[in-house]
């Protein structure tokens, strides 16, 4: 199938993409940085190129026409990985952080190649009730989301590990090639600033669409009960940074425990979600 030759190229340029962010952060050659950003745009292409051969795929199905192929678990993990690297690329374009990739990187190669070689790739026609205009919005949005979380969870590591290098007596050369701590803390907070308004309202349209299925807005499923969690650790974390002004660990170490929440919302909750489990193919 074209999606899947397709699908293990854009890994294999995103894995390599991968190793030149690592040697731009051990070395800072120019080439290095050169070849990550060729590499992950190549990548990207061959993503939407392996997208749009699923989508083909997908709308060959009568009823799925005109919906997106985000409802398994393998379109869902290619869809985030694919978000993830475009969200990458996007802020390497305006901040010139290629150094990040390093951090950043590995989220994306994880996502797909957990999709490429674990998820079924196949497509079928839609259960009735994913047939809505909500299908196109609600998982699009959170999914996106997610993909920016990552980004600032890879910000929060790099921080994390400057503030140490800045901390030691004898601080290695990785701490001249990284960016300040004022620079990190500052590109965390906007991303998750910009990111939490994109959940709530992802959040909020699943209610409207969860009502015109099932008669209720919430049903308190795993699912939901953890994206609640991560939305109010993000919460949390603004209000800390933005709120009452603290900088340091503390709001670095609670948008981490979001980001945590978000993993076992993805992947924990999949095992006993009734109504959001794409491992079980509902």
């Amino acid at each position: 199938m074209m999606q899947t030759v397709l699908s293990w190229g854009a890994l294999f340029l995103y894995a390599a993409a991968c190793a030149a962010a690592f040697g731009y952060l051990l070395n800072k050659a120019e080439g290095a940085r050169k070849a990550m950003l060729t590499m992950l745009g190549t990548g990207l292409v061959l993503h939407l190129a392996a997208f749009a051969a699923r989508l083909a795929a997908f709308w060959a199905y009568p009823e799925n026409r005109w919906f997106m192929p985000v409802n398994s678990f393998f379109g869902a993990l290619s869809y985030m990985a694919l978000a993830l690297a475009f969200a990458f690329f996007v802020i390497e374009a305006r901040k010139k952080l290629g150094i990040l990739g390093a951090f950043i990187l590995p989220f994306v190669a994880g996502s797909l190649g957990l999709a490429v070689m674990k998820a079924d790739p196949s497509v079928g026609p839609l259960a009735p009730q994913l047939r809505s205009y909500w299908l196109n919005i609600h998982p699009m949005i959170l999914m996106t989301a997610y993909a920016a979380f990552a980004n600032a969870f890879g910000v929060c590591l790099a921080l994390l590990i400057q503030e140490r290098q800045l901390k030691s007596r004898k601080p290695s050369e990785l701490c001249y090639r990284l960016p300040s701590l004022d620079a990190l803390d500052s590109l965390n907070g906007r991303i998750i600033a910009f990111t939490l308004p994109l959940l709530l309202i992802g959040l909020g349209m699943g209610a409207v669409w969860a009502h015109e299925i099932w008669g209720r807005p919430w049903s308190w499923d795993p699912k939901e009960t953890m994206a609640l969690i991560t939305a109010a650790f993000y919460g949390e974390f603004l209000w800390l940074r933005y709120g009452s002004g603290q900088r340091g660990r503390t709001p670095v170490y609670v948008s981490m425990a979001g980001f945590a929440c978000l993993l076992v919302t993805f992947f924990g909750a999949e095992l006993s979600s009734g109504r959001h489990g794409f491992m079980g193919g509902k």
